[in-house]
């Protein structure tokens, strides 16, 4: 299996879900999917984070 033809969503479900269960995560409880953080991107300008902010 090719990892670099598989999407980031597959890589998470073949991958790293599975590793987290068997490390004894709890995964309906512990862990969060495509959580959102903030409305808009975060640029990284050397050590200074920018937000821009997405007009709706």
């Amino acid at each position: 299996m090719n990892k670099k033809q598989l999407s980031e969503r597959n890589i998470c479900t073949k991958f790293i879900t599975p590793t987290l269960q068997q490390a004894g995560w709890d995964v309906a409880s512990q862990v969060r999917e495509e959580f959102l953080l903030t409305k808009g991107r975060i640029i990284v300008h050397g050590r200074l984070p920018l937000q821009s902010f997405v007009c709706s």
